[in-house]
């Protein structure tokens, strides 16, 4: 007898845990999936390896590209931070509900509390949100993450370099905060703060999904690098050939590693989304402290291709095909509307711009972008430019540039020169992904055609070059308090 318990009883708990895991995989069918964003600042195009990353290694992200999916035409709404990160949490233009450019310490607006944010949207379905890092949608209390969705936050309320030691002169910047909920745990962040940045998002991150594994879960990691100044721990200082910015890069590829590690270790690997991108291009004028955006042209700023061409990563084993490249382009507008899908989220009722890119995504056969065009904004509501598949028309309009000049060095930057596109510039960007060749006069067809559907932009969104409103454009939120 007692032969047969000591060996039955081996049996009897394999069998046991093999029902439970196969309980456990049928739960995991029917639970909507993780939803994972790590979203970096200023990186360039050119920063990742699989793009082609010069002087450091990207060893995680690099595998995640070999386990999932890289998307070689993904943009940002538009080439600077607040706007784009808007974009990113509300599937909108940024000048629809009146976000432009990157505010600051001083402005007293943010997100409206009207706008459905991506935490909220998944709040329909249970879902633990969470995000460590920059958020730069209004620093006030009513503009906080935790008043738009989010059960946790950790992290800068706007960016890294509005703080007293700005290197431009008489940025007269106040200290700068370090808040955890809607409480400031350290007012006056001091340089060894800053290197430890990327770390404690980090920690926070893996905690998270340690805490939330049989639950469904959205992550959003928006790391405050390498935005300049540039910060990077112990751990990673001098390990790369390329410099500070090098040694920055490998340690938000360790991130990745970690937080890829923790989805793996906690067996949630084959029910979470994870994507990786960045807000906008590179800050050029910083030089040797700034990326690389290369082969395009300009970066942070503007709307050609180096300002809003994002480096962007998507894995999710079993659901999207690894190893695969898509050239179709997208948008950081389509993941609202995209993971609304995939949860079973109602979208809001108001109008967004951003639509559903997961036959493109998934890599369906035959899948198609369904948007007639892109359109590019920057400054106070101008339209720059729009895009149609591979053809992108730039409209007259003033931008900055380094006219071939190399940026700073040390973390002090160079002033930009101004240039001008005085008159309607086509580029063919399968041909031409640098830009170089204006062929707005061999094919003025196209140039009449996208012409028209700019039209539909200033219509529904306004463009003060030409002075329109747009009629869909909504306020702001205003602080309550003067």
């Amino acid at each position: 007898m007692i032969f047969f318990q000591r060996h039955l009883r081996p049996v009897a708990l394999a069998l046991i845990m093999g029902f439970g895991t196969l309980v456990q995989s049928f739960a995991a069918a029917d639970r909507p999936p993780n939803i994972v964003i790590i979203f970096a600042d200023d990186q360039g195009y050119a920063d990742v390896g699989v793009f082609g990353a010069k002087g450091f290694k990207t060893p995680n992200l690099d595998r995640m590209a070999q386990e999932g999916r890289i998307f070689t035409q993904w943009y940002s709404a538009q080439g600077v931070c607040s706007a784009s990160r808007t974009a990113l949490l509300t599937g909108c233009y940024p000048n629809r509900i009146g976000i432009h450019g990157a505010l600051g310490p001083s402005d007293r607006h943010g997100i409206h509390p009207d706008e459905t944010t991506l935490a909220e949207l998944v709040k329909q379905k249970g879902y633990a949100t969470a995000i460590f890092g920059k958020w730069h949608l209004g620093h006030l209390p009513e503009f906080l993450p935790l008043r738009h969705g989010f059960d946790e936050y950790f992290g800068l309320p706007y960016s890294n370099d509005m703080w007293p030691f700005h290197p431009t002169a008489g940025a007269n910047y106040p200290d700068l905060p370090l808040i955890e909920g809607e409480r400031v745990v350290n007012p006056k962040l001091t340089p060894e703060d800053q290197a430890q940045l990327t770390t404690r998002y980090t920690e926070r991150a893996v905690g998270f999904i340690n805490r939330n594994k049989d639950h469904p879960f959205l992550l959003y990691v928006p790391h405050s690098m390498p935005h300049v100044p540039l910060y990077v721990s112990d751990k990673f200082k001098g390990k790369s050939e390329q410099g500070l910015y090098g040694d920055v890069i490998m340690e938000i590829d360790w991130s990745v590693g970690r937080i890829l590690e923790a989805i793996r270790r906690n067996g949630i690997d084959e029910n979470t989304l994870v994507i990786y991108t960045s807000d906008n291009g590179p800050w050029l004028s910083y030089g040797d402290h700034a990326g690389s955006a290369l082969p395009l042209r300009e970066g942070k700023g503007t709307a050609w291709e180096g300002g809003v061409r994002e480096p962007t990563l998507m894995r999710w084993p079993g659901r999207i095909p690894a190893g695969t490249v898509s050239t179709t382009p997208g948008m950081h507008i389509d993941l609202l509307p995209t993971i609304a899908g995939l949860v079973g989220a109602k979208l809001p009722d108001h109008a967004i711009d951003g639509l559903d890119l997961w036959p493109v995504i998934s890599g369906q056969p035959g899948a198609r972008n369904p948007h007639d065009a892109y359109w590019f904004y920057y400054k106070q509501n101008e339209l720059h430019a729009i895009l149609q598949d591979n053809w992108k028309l730039y409209f007259p309009h003033e931008y900055r540039t380094l006219s071939g000049r190399s940026g700073g060095t040390g973390g002090v930057p160079v002033p930009y020169d101004s240039a001008t596109v005085a008159a309607p510039e086509l580029y063919n960007l399968a041909v031409d992904i640098s830009e170089t060749r204006n062929v707005a006069r061999q094919h003025p067809d196209i140039v009449r055609r996208l012409e028209g559907l700019a039209e539909i932009a200033r219509d529904e969104l306004g463009d003060r070059l030409t002075h329109r409103k747009g009629s869909g454009v909504r306020p702001p939120g205003r602080a309550a308090n003067p």
